[in-house]
């Protein structure tokens, strides 16, 4: 299941930056919640992975309880959550992205924040497979930009430290080679990595406003200019910005997680 592309209210830049705004409506982010969108924020492929690995070895009920209750769903989810969700589902429906190894597989301990980029994978274009890195912000600020562009965490000087910084970049290509091997990705992550080894700019940065406020170009139209400017060879970087209805961000966490209860038999 896919989700809503949404529909264009504004674009603009020209590559290597380019930056584009996009709504949907109600129902788009009803069927996002009841679909993709949940599948990824309960990591329903991580989980049915794991009860592959013990077919066989769990047998007992008591057992078989025990795993259900390690793999149950979250009972509270963060906001931020859902918008990270919403952004990787849109890009790996509309830009060809593959993110595998979401950020809670890493967690210790439940609801703890990681360093890195918020997206780490792989995409596709007409020179082949190639790293693809994005950092989510999800945002009910009616500031245009909001404030989560700015400051040391914010998405200008996440972006700008991803197309800058060699390092950062080496980080990540090593987490996601860490956990290629074996994996149904892996070939993919062998052609993205001599590509990236050939030149470590030749890389697809996001960065992705999720906003439940009015759309406004200002959100995005300044950063994209800015980081366009120096932009090394071979890096292409997108800002989105998906306005969902006005007032939805809010305790949109504690509706994904109703949302799944109702679907769960």
């Amino acid at each position: 299941m896919t989700v809503a592309r949404g529909e264009a209210v504004y674009s603009t830049g020209d590559p290597p930056c380019t930056g584009l705004g996009l709504t949907w409506s109600g129902e788009d982010l009803d069927a996002a919640l009841d679909g993709s969108v949940a599948a990824v924020l309960f990591d329903d492929e991580g989980k049915a992975d794991i009860e592959e690995i013990l077919r066989g070895v769990v047998e007992t009920a008591f057992e078989q309880d025990g795993l259900r209750h390690v793999l149950a769903d979250p009972v509270h989810i963060e906001d931020w959550r859902v918008g990270e969700a919403i952004a990787e589902t849109w890009l790996a429906n509309h830009r060809d992205c593959r993110f595998p190894w979401p950020d809670g597989r890493d967690e210790r301990k439940s609801g703890s924040s990681l360093p890195g980029a918020d997206l780490v994978g792989l995409y596709a274009d007409a020179q082949g497979d190639c790293l693809a890195f994005g950092e989510v912000k999800t945002s009910s600020d009616a500031r245009h930009p909001p404030g989560a562009m700015y400051g040391r965490t914010g998405l200008k000087q996440q972006l700008e430290d991803l197309r800058d910084n060699t390092s950062i970049r080496d980080d990540l290509f090593k987490y996601l080679g860490h956990r290629a091997k074996g994996t149904r990705w892996m070939e993919r992550f062998r052609r993205a990595g001599k590509r990236y080894l050939a030149n470590k700019s030749d890389v697809r940065l996001f960065g992705f406003l999720v906003r439940d406020v009015s759309p406004n170009e200002y959100d995005v139209r300044v950063r994209v200019e800015r980081l366009g400017q120096g932009c090394p060879d071979g890096t292409r970087i997108e800002l989105l910005a998906l306005y969902l209805p006005v007032g939805r961000l809010h305790g949109i966490g504690a509706v994904a997680v109703a949302a799944r209860g109702e679907d769960l038999p």
